[in-house]
């Protein structure tokens, strides 16, 4: 059973400064005329007018925030995720943990939200190929034109049935953290030279993330 748009109350978080989000947000104001949005970065908190939201469909779109539960409660018909990684790369840094596990495939998934990252039920997941050797920018932006796409697809099909899909996908492991990834960086010096290149190559986002620790400094690779 199609839904209407025009009574449908929408807030999308999304990041600041992101191609993909602006086009995101484009597509859903002109769907939506009760239509809400938030931008920002992992540094900016949540507004008094995000936390005290109340509507029908909440859409998180490339985001750093962790939400409450209470908000996620306010979303009457739904509160949905839109994750740049597949099931099995949950959580901060997937670009990373799945170049440096020398991943032949990637994907993007999109999930009921809990108040924990990256663990409600799954809506949908579509998955590519990885090319050999890609750069974590490359996959990361992949997977955003991935997930802008899924966006359009997902939407439209609410509309039209009044409900999203569920996927037979679960979850295969909790998220990884920023601890995580940052053990990920970190270079020692008992490390073969291929374990080495292979941390420097799955934690160099335009610049070099990987660091090593000599007594109490800290060094960080050059450019």
């Amino acid at each position: 059973m199609s839904i209407g748009s025009n009574d449908i109350e929408v807030l999308l978080l999304r990041k600041d400064e992101h191609a993909q989000a602006e086009e995101v947000e484009q597509f859903l104001s002109g769907l939506f005329p009760k239509f809400t949005v938030f931008r920002g970065s992992k540094d900016d908190k949540l507004s008094p007018e995000v936390l005290n939201w109340q509507g029908d469909l909440l859409i998180s779109f490339v985001t750093p925030w962790i939400y409450p539960e209470i908000l996620l409660q306010r979303a009457r018909l739904a509160a949905i995720n839109f994750h740049p990684g597949p099931p099995e790369y949950p959580g901060t840094g997937c670009t990373n943990f799945a170049i440096y596990d020398n991943a032949v495939e990637y994907g993007v998934t999109c999930h009921h939200m809990l108040s924990t990252v990256d663990s409600g039920s799954i809506i949908a997941v579509d998955r590519f190929p990885m090319k050999p050797g890609i750069s974590v920018f490359d996959l990361t932006q992949q997977s955003y034109y991935q997930l802008e796409t899924m966006v359009y697809r997902l939407i439209r099909e609410f509309l039209e049935t009044g409900s999203f899909p569920q996927s037979e996908d679960i979850w295969t492991r909790k998220p990884y953290t920023r601890k995580e990834l940052n053990e990920l960086c970190e270079i020692r010096p008992d490390m073969t030279s291929e374990e080495v290149n292979r941390r420097i190559h799955a934690t160099t986002f335009i610049r070099p993330w990987a660091y090593t620790r000599i007594g109490n400094h800290v060094f960080r690779l050059a450019e």
